[in-house]
């Protein structure tokens, strides 16, 4: 078991993304020796990088298993924060969340290290018609085979104060008198907040019961759709006609918008959209963790 305050070392994948820098932080806060794995080493040093100067930055690509055991070599914990939400022609859903969390879990048995996280979603289903929730699904499976103690952590859609997710949806209210809902808009929505996410994926590491489980993620707030979006029209002052529109259309959308370099609609959220995104039933959850999640409504963001 990974204790706080000891001093080791934990490696981080996709540590400068939404997520991955709250995981940064987050283990700082308790005493680990952080580094951040990523294709780009220079990159994030033009960048600025890390400003208090104590993150290293090791050079690592999903596709060299040699370059993935040479940044986990010493560490005693390994989080997988990558991900992929639009295909490209050079990676695919397959590559970054099968193949990639497959090569990830193995340089980190290899390595021996002690533990190790993966962030996957909720929802994942081997049997789903999306390629994305298909692919995490299959990653998650790859991941026990190579790595059997690694905690998965299953988060429904993230949001921060600094306006990811109701942000974003606001900033579109107020710019379109008409607002088009996924179907009739009463997918259900559990919004987390992105640093319980961090929080728990740090917590996971100490926790002797923790590996080996899956842990499906959620704020204390469940909403509709068309719920949060009212809300958010009643908060901004507009007043904003919603208009069901039909899945079919929206996969329509997204596969015509798949060729502009950042399309405003993919596939993959349309495929999260069409099912509810909630903690299930008897699974393991923030409280298992101890961790009280944030609310969006008592944050005043919705």
């Amino acid at each position: 078991m990974i204790t706080p305050k000891t001093g080791k070392t934990a490696v981080v994948l996709g540590g400068t993304g939404f997520l991955g820098r709250r995981v940064v932080q987050e283990l700082k806060k308790h005493g680990f020796a952080v580094s951040i794995a990523t294709r780009w080493p220079d990159r994030i040093a033009r960048a600025g990088g890390d400003p208090e100067g104590d993150v290293r930055v090791v050079q690592s690509d999903l596709t060299d298993p040699g370059s993935l055991e040479r940044s986990f070599a010493g560490a005693a914990a390994v989080i997988n924060c990558i991900g992929l939400y639009v295909e490209t022609r050079t990676e695919s859903f397959r590559d970054v969340h099968v193949a990639g969390a497959r090569a990830v879990a193995k340089a980190a048995t290899s390595g021996g290290t002690d533990h190790l996280v993966h962030i996957s979603g909720i929802g994942v289903d081997l049997n789903s018609p999306s390629s994305y929730v298909r692919a995490r699904a299959e990653g998650e499976d790859e991941v026990r085979r190579a790595f059997p103690s690694a905690t998965i952590l299953r988060p429904s859609a993230m949001f921060s104060r600094s306006g990811v997710f109701f942000g974003e949806l606001e900033a579109i209210l107020r710019r379109m008198p008409i607002l088009p809902l996924f179907g009739d808009g009463s997918v259900r929505l559990q919004p987390v907040y992105a640093g319980d996410v961090a929080k728990a994926a740090v917590r996971a590491l100490g926790l002797e019961k923790a590996h080996g489980h899956v842990y499906e993620l959620g704020g204390p707030d469940v909403f509709t759709y068309k719920e949060v979006v009212q809300r958010l029209a009643r908060r901004s002052g507009k007043k904003r006609l919603l208009l069901p529109v039909p899945y079919r259309f929206w996969w329509f959308l997204a596969a015509a918008m798949a060729v502009l370099p950042k399309p405003p609609i993919t596939p993959a959220q349309v495929a999260l959209m069409q099912q509810d995104n909630v903690v299930g039933e008897n699974v393991a959850n923030f409280s298992d963790l101890a961790i009280n999640p944030k609310s969006a409504v008592a944050l005043g963001l919705v």
